[in-house]
């Protein structure tokens, strides 16, 4: 049980960094505070604590402000949400001794770890680098980005974490683990000026894409 809350503390930790980054698009944060809070729910149900009934947009509900029938309600459908989660993780489980593969572990969630060595691309100015990874066969990515800065100069923008750039993917089930191809994609965005036509005037600062490259990493 020990593992299990420290891989959700984890994942925890990992949301949090990403939610004070301030990077993500609004949609994306808002997607990212409903993890956080279901996250949250799951831990105080494995471990026997009170479940904090909150709307659909994960804040808690304001018992002067709710009647005693939603509160009820609004429990009975985050409770049987956690135990459907629960369900379905013990049958996954089920499934995949049956069939003879591996079995994994008794913690629900895994994580990949990523240390980022260095970058070499001719661009001439700063650059964003974006690490998430990739299902091909369903043409959609399963995790959020990590985010690096790199100066023009070839070396990180946070001088400080020079050969220090780490990340680590967390929150992956035993249903990813069975994915017959995950992938790691870096997409590249160029961050600089711009000449324009009229008056050969100069933009800074804009956000092009400029590159994407990408492999097998599970």
């Amino acid at each position: 049980q020990f593992r299990h809350v420290q891989q959700l503390t984890y994942s925890l930790i990992e949301w949090r960094s990403q939610i004070l980054s301030g990077t993500l698009p609004k949609d994306e944060l808002a997607e990212l505070k409903k993890k956080v809070t279901a996250k949250i729910d799951y831990g105080n149900r494995i471990l026997g604590l009170d479940l904090v009934v909150r709307d659909d947009n994960g804040n808690i509900l304001d018992p002067d402000e709710t009647s005693t029938i939603s509160l009820f309600k609004a429990h009975e459908t985050a409770s049987k949400r956690i135990d459907e989660r629960i369900q379905e993780e013990k049958s996954l489980q089920q499934s995949l001794d049956l069939r003879g593969q591996p079995i994994f572990n008794s913690t629900h969630t895994y994580s990949l770890y990523v240390n980022f060595k260095n970058f070499v691309c001719n661009i001439g100015e700063d650059a964003e680098l974006l690490m998430s990874l990739y299902d091909p066969d369903l043409s959609k990515f399963i995790s959020e980005n990590y985010l690096v800065r790199w100066g023009s100069n070839g070396m990180p923008k946070e001088i400080e974490k020079l050969n220090n750039l780490q990340a680590v993917f967390t929150d992956l089930s035993s249903s990813d683990l069975i994915r017959p191809r995950i992938s790691l994609v870096c997409q590249i965005v160029r961050v600089g000026h711009m000449e324009l036509k009229e008056g050969k005037k100069h933009t800074c600062g804009l956000r092009r894409p400029f590159g994407v490259a990408g492999g097998h990493c599970l």
